[in-house]
């Protein structure tokens, strides 16, 4: 990087000053491009056939129904959503900060097995 090499008294064609500030620059515009604000997210893995509640905030779900029954899946209170054998639902708040409240999925793995997959 060359182009900003001062000749003014106090540099003396040392072009750091001007390095600095343009990587500085690329990193602020990364940074404004891709929403990173150093959140830690937590994958978390379930197998389970009974009964339960997501209690924590999620970013994004994915149920599998792994069992031999038919499973339900309730979202934020909505109607009971029946998920057969073999299929499989993913949901995603979108964005990196959006995510579903605590308690949003609640799920009724009774007689089959439901994997559920989620990030917290």
């Amino acid at each position: 990087m060359s182009i900003g090499n001062s000749k003014d008294y106090g540099n003396k064609g040392n072009n750091f000053p001007w390095q600095l500030k343009m990587l500085q620059g690329i990193d602020a515009i990364i940074t404004g491009q891709t929403g990173n604000t150093g959140a830690i997210r937590t994958p978390r893995l379930i197998s389970t056939s009974t009964t339960g509640t997501i209690s924590v905030e999620v970013h994004s779900i994915s149920v599998y129904n792994s069992g031999n029954a038919v499973g339900t899946l309730v979202v934020s209170g909505g109607a009971a959503v029946n998920i057969p054998v073999g299929a499989t639902i993913n949901m995603d708040a979108g964005g990196n900060n959006n995510r579903f409240a605590p308690g949003a999925f609640v799920y009724d793995a009774t007689g089959t097995t439901f994997i559920i997959a989620y990030v917290a």
